[in-house]
């Protein structure tokens, strides 16, 4: 194989839960190997990220603009191909447009931003330095959400009815972020996690799912989000229903007060002839409802699935495909874009993508808080892939 592409990383330092998913995932098939990095502003941090990583310290840095900087200064030998950021999401787009306009490809964790203005930011930067920019919405990894929007695709539910997605969490069924919690803390602050609270969070999954495997843009939002946990500033609690294009009813439903839930994430396309139900929880599983009573179950790595869906199969069939193995899927697609190579992946979540989950968080923001119904904000973007 060839040498692994050089990766640095913004953020993710100690007690970061994100980073270090992001390094595994990028170096799972030996596409990428992280070498630099700005780990957190706090320069002992940094440093003790990069020594528990062994970086060399020379690339270790205390901030993204030196780390910038550096590399800058570095041959084209030596400097990184690509640079993940995994900050907070208020300092997602600050690195991500100066290294996209350096000519640096970015990996950024989802949203993109934390406004739909720095989120156009990065789209313009990327357009600009025609340089790739990955948003890893993780879930458009996984086999059988492949499997599911190519079956949607190909018409195989005949005439679309509804799509339903919901996302349930508890992990902030209680203020753990008065205690210091550290991911909660920064996900109830307006300052660093923007305008949306669990709408931004996991909503943000929930809006990309629906539109990458219905293949129907959403038209028009209303609904309520709220903070169930007294005192909290940013939602923690939210049900949307929606308009999509072709008179298609939906439902989004997200939430991080829901005591005992772990990640329950739950995606439903019905159409006239057969039903798709798809759980993150149980990602081997492919529900398959048809209109005359029939069930089936779709499982993946077996020679019947579309190719674009075999293509992210890891395990024979009956082990288990899971969530770091879709993360390190959307790499690899990332890496076949930076190589130029076609790995028969469906293309990832880019940063026109992240945009429009972006407008679609706001959306769903202003309807809560007009009481009515909000149309949303409508723009190209590239097609997921064949519908093969």
């Amino acid at each position: 194989m060839p040498e692994p592409l050089r990766l640095g990383m913004v953020g993710g330092g100690p007690g970061a839960f994100i980073g270090p998913i992001h390094r595994l995932a990028a170096e799972m098939d030996r596409r990428f190997r992280l070498v630099a990095g700005a780990f957190s502003s706090d320069p002992e941090r940094s440093r003790a990220a990069g020594e528990a990583w062994g970086l060399d310290p020379s690339r270790v840095h205390a901030s993204w603009q030196e780390f910038l900087a550096d590399e800058g200064r570095r041959s084209p030998e030596d400097r990184v191909h690509a640079v993940a950021v995994v900050t907070p999401n208020h300092l997602h787009a600050g690195p991500a447009v100066a290294f996209l306009e350096a000519g640096v490809a970015v990996a950024c964790d989802k949203p993109l931003a934390d406004a739909v203005e720095s989120a156009r930011a990065v789209v313009e930067a990327a357009e600009a330095g025609g340089r790739p920019c990955l948003v890893t919405f993780t879930y458009a990894g996984y086999p059988l959400v492949e499997e599911m929007r190519v079956r949607v695709a190909a018409g195989d539910l005949g005439e679309l009815r509804r799509v339903d997605v919901e996302y349930f969490q508890g992990w902030l069924a209680e203020p753990v972020e008065r205690d210091g919690q550290k991911q909660a803390a920064w996900r109830t602050d307006p300052a660093r996690a923007g305008a949306a609270g669990a709408l931004g969070d996991i909503g943000s999954h929930a809006f990309h799912l629906l539109e990458h495997v219905s293949g129907r843009p959403v038209v028009a939002v209303s609904g309520r989000a709220r903070s169930a946990v007294a005192g909290r500033s940013l939602d923690d609690d939210a049900a949307f229903v929606l308009e999509l294009e072709g008179d298609v009813l939906g439902s989004l439903c997200v939430s991080q007060v829901c005591a005992g839930r772990e990640n329950g994430l739950r995606l439903q396309v019905a159409g006239s002839r057969a039903t798709l139900l798809w759980e993150q929880e149980r990602p081997n599983d492919l529900h398959v409802f048809h209109a005359d009573g029939r069930r089936e179950v779709v499982r993946p790595g077996h020679p019947w699935l579309a190719p674009s869906a075999r293509a992210l199969c890891r395990t024979p069939p009956g082990h288990p495909e899971g969530w770091l193995e879709a993360f390190a899927n959307l790499y690899a697609a990332f890496a076949d874009a930076l190589e130029d190579r076609d790995g028969g992946r469906p293309p990832f979540p880019d940063a026109a993508v992240g945009l429009r989950v972006q407008e679609l968080v706001t959306a769903a923001l202003d309807a809560s808080h007009s009481g009515g119904r909000v149309a949303t904000a409508r723009m190209a973007t590239r097609p997921p892939g064949p519908a093969s």
